[in-house]
């Protein structure tokens, strides 16, 4: 019904910005919103952000506020992850979700996800 691919990711020194692509295909008029996760090697899959399908909402995990930004770019089936100053502790794979009721902060709640994008910051 829905699918999703994301992209730019890639390797950048400490400090740097990158900006990652969500493409929604398939069915995305029943979608209600968008998120951003990211999983760690060793650690659970964590909440970054998120925003409504009409991207007059958006919300954010207290780590990334002032850092991280998501936006909808003008076509409506693209989401954005905006990442600046990064950290070697923001290094993980970052994951596109989307669902057609929920836009909160719980994984299992999301009903569609890509596959994923590196990202690796160094020092």
């Amino acid at each position: 019904q829905v699918q999703l691919v994301e992209s730019g990711g890639g390797v950048v020194q400490a400090g740097g910005s990158l900006r990652l692509s969500c493409a929604a295909s398939g069915r995305t008029f029943s979608l209600y919103a968008m998120a951003w996760f990211r999983q760690a090697p060793g650690k659970e899959r964590e909440f970054v952000a998120s925003i409504s399908w009409s991207g007059g909402s958006t919300n954010y995990a207290d780590s990334v506020k002032g850092r991280f930004t998501i936006s909808r770019g003008n076509a409506k089936n693209t989401v954005y992850l905006e990442m600046n100053s990064l950290e070697p502790e923001h290094t993980a794979v970052y994951y596109c979700a989307a669902d057609s009721v929920y836009w909160g902060t719980n994984a299992a709640e999301y009903d569609y996800w890509g596959q994923g994008t590196q990202v690796t910051v160094y020092s």
